[in-house]
């Protein structure tokens, strides 16, 4: 693969975000209240909770930033990551 290629790849994967009800989840699962992480990427609660409802999206240079606190949250609790699946019944 081209480096030209490989800058593009690591731009897309850079950002992406898992479902809103998983970022709660690791949010949660490290023990972070929204006013944490709001403060550590230097946004307001109300964002913070707006994205986890799935009904606002960060802006690209906050996008990156929480995207990088997920996935590492993700590293230290992989279970929080793991899509559940629909109750059956």
């Amino acid at each position: 693969m081209s480096d030209p290629l490989r800058r593009i790849d690591a731009l897309v994967e850079e950002d992406v975000l898992p479902e809103p009800q998983i970022r709660q989840r690791l949010r949660r699962a490290a023990g972070l209240s929204q006013t944490q992480v709001a403060d550590a990427i230097g946004v307001k609660r109300l964002s913070i909770s707006q994205w986890e409802a799935g009904r606002a999206q960060p802006h690209p240079g906050n996008r990156q930033a929480y995207a990088h606190l997920l996935r590492k949250l993700a590293e230290k609790h992989p279970e929080a990551a793991v899509e559940e699946a629909p109750d059956e019944g």
